[in-house]
């Protein structure tokens, strides 16, 4: 079933040409991968099949009936919602149900409406569905749901806005680099939720684990024409590659037969047959196939490093902590010149905070950073290049000089480095801001290797760079002679570049694995699963059940979660008395009394929801 079609589709900035007759349809259960180089227009394209761009040309026809959603990488939250306001803010028939019901239940004196909330959740089947979501946003790292949008920060706003899709269940999900923002745990639960959902996917992502494991088609846009590939990333790779030989043949057949017409062409005399006529005709076309050639210009990165010292960077037991949170807490380590060195771990655990720590952008608590003398580091991070207003691109690299030392005495022009990157002339005269968010990345890339590091230090550096670029800035990276601490959430760049990791596990704690991301998985997959404890499942957290409670059953595992909450609440009240001495003394022994009567009835409910949740599982 055909569940959207692209007719023909062209889009212009200016004298800018992104593409031109683009056509292509995007089946029920499809998983479709769109692969593409940076400033090709991938998220345009997105926007326009999303319905928030129109085309120069061509037409997007959606089928009659079917849901869309776009998981845009700017997101339209209202940052005057709480997470849970904006959960329920969509139009979806069966969240609006469970609005219902949950708003009964802060009622339960009105049964008539208790009673007609809790039919419509048997009939759509909702119990399931709310159970589904919130499993959602627990895998996402929403806890407190009554936070405002406005207090999330720009990767939490994005979990956000991916959760909101994912709950929604569209017939058509639409997604442009999914896996930004999202830890490696993440990853790897959206990936597993998307191998075995049935749900149709049309995605822009540069991780190249998830093309390989999620996606059952590739459509790629090279040199202006689209090319399908039905298969994972293995399966596009070993095709393309095969793709572009079977071109440079016919390529080659054409030449010699060009060769050959154009002697005919030189001998003929100027009265021409309609045979002849013909002929001609057909040797300029010959002529166009003959010197076609595929510009396939990639990135040549190339520095001339800075020496490097046998002391290099020593962390003797480092402290840090803002707030409550601990970064990290009396670390040592000593780098050793060459190491290659990756960190992994969940998101606020502090990684990037490390970061500014070893480079001193940011002071320790305690401890001691100290920093070898022929130590230059090149730190590239999450934030990227800083775009003033009205700057041209090749502004951005002259500020580092006019001309770019290189190995063996040699050097470029800021021009001629520029297009190594991939901008040429023209491209170098746009404004900054006018370029791609990959385009961006790329330009920013250039201007931390120029610099000529000994050390690199790399936070994300795969976000929004297209695979072609990706693989060049790997070849790079293995002959990079340096030292290398990079912190990325791309599984394979991991393993392909990293020897060793740091693994922050949370509260200040970093483990040194030696191994690469696939070893370090390997390894805690092997350990035995930990023993959950109860004291897990005491939060009244709305969940919700499935058919294994009957009627009563259910009605009362609703009633509970109520009554729990609003004991809580108490409780923290009375404590909350207690705590700041706001208490008169002759209340003080009704106060405690109250309060053990509350303690005993949570404790008392709370068993009862622990047998009612356990029945659930059996």
């Amino acid at each position: 079933m055909n569940y959207l079609s692209v007719e023909n589709i062209a889009k212009s900035y200016g004298e800018k040409v992104l593409f031109e007759e683009l056509s292509f349809g995007i089946n029920k259960d499809q998983k479709v991968a769109f692969v593409a180089k940076n400033g090709s227009g991938k998220t345009s394209i997105l926007n326009i099949i999303a319905g928030l761009d129109t085309p120069d040309t061509g037409q997007v026809i959606c089928r009659k009936g079917i849901q869309v959603s776009y998981l845009a990488q700017t997101d339209n939250l209202d940052p005057n919602l709480t997470i849970e306001e904006t959960i329920f803010s969509s139009e979806n028939t069966v969240l609006n149900i469970i609005s219902q019901y949950n708003k009964a239940l802060e009622d339960p004196s009105n049964e008539t409406a208790y009673q007609e909330a809790f039919d419509l959740m048997e009939q759509h089947q909702a119990w399931d569905f709310e159970t589904q979501y919130k499993q959602i946003l627990s895998k996402l790292k929403f806890e407190d749901l009554d936070m405002k949008v406005s207090n999330l920060s720009g990767g939490q706003r994005k979990r956000l806005a991916l959760a909101t899709v994912l709950i929604n269940k569209p017939d058509l999900l639409i997604l442009d680099e999914p896996t930004n923002h999202l830890d490696l745990e993440m990853i790897e639960w959206l990936e597993d939720y998307f191998a075995k959902e049935k749900i149709t996917l049309f995605m822009v992502t540069h991780d190249r684990y998830f093309l390989e494991r999620v996606c059952n088609e590739i459509v790629e846009l090279d040199h202006g024409k689209l090319y399908r590939y039905k298969g994972n990333y293995s399966y596009y790779l070993e095709k393309k590659e095969e793709r572009i030989a079977l071109e440079q043949v016919t390529v080659e057949k054409a030449k010699n037969l060009y060769n050959k017409e154009l002697d005919w062409m030189r001998r003929q005399p100027k009265a021409r047959t309609t045979k002849s006529k013909s002929r001609i005709d057909d040797f300029y076309e010959i002529k166009e196939k003959a010197h076609k050639r595929r510009q396939d210009h990639v990135v040549q990165l190339e520095i001339n490093m800075e020496r490097l010292g046998s002391k290099i960077l020593e962390l003797h037991k480092i402290s840090k902590a803002f707030d409550n949170t601990t970064i990290v807490d009396g670390f040592d380590y000593v780098f050793k010149r060459g190491e290659r060195i990756g960190i992994i771990g969940k998101n606020g655990t502090g990684k990037s905070s490390f970061l500014n720590l070893i480079t001193q952008k940011i002071p320790v608590d305690s401890g001691k950073v100290i920093l070898g003398e022929t130590v230059k580091f090149g730190y590239y991070t999450q934030s990227g290049i800083h775009i003033k207003e009205g700057q041209k691109v090749i502004e951005v690299i002259k500020e580092f000089g006019e001309f770019i030392p290189l190995t063996k005495g040699r050097k470029i022009t800021a021009s001629q480095l520029l297009e190594r990157f991939l901008f040429d002339r023209k491209r170098q005269y746009d404004f900054v801001e006018k370029l791609s968010g990959g385009e961006q990345k790329r330009l920013y890339l250039c201007a931390v290797l120029i610099q000529n590091p000994n050390f690199l230090i790399l936070d994300e550096p795969t976000n929004d760079l297209d695979v072609v670029t990706l693989n060049v800035l790997e070849e790079f990276l293995l002959d990079f002679p340096g030292n290398l601490l990079v912190v990325s959430h791309d599984r394979y760049f991991m393993d392909k570049i990293m020897d060793s990791l740091l693994v922050f596990r949370g509260d200040g704690l970093i483990e040194n694995f030696p191994g690469n991301y696939s070893d370090f998985r390997a390894y805690e997959d092997s350990k035995p699963p930990e023993k959950q404890e109860k004291k897990e499942l005491k939060a009244p957290a709305k969940q919700q059940t499935s058919t294994g409670l009957n009627f009563q059953e259910k009605r009362e595992f609703g009633q509970l979660e109520t009554d729990m909450a609003k004991l809580e609440k108490k409780k923290l009240e009375i404590e909350a008395l207690f705590a700041n001495n706001t208490i008169e003394a002759e209340n003080i022994n009704k106060a405690s009394i109250e309060l053990q009567q509350i303690i005993d009835q949570l404790e008392e409910k709370e068993e009862r929801w622990l047998e009612l949740s356990m029945k659930l599982e059996d």
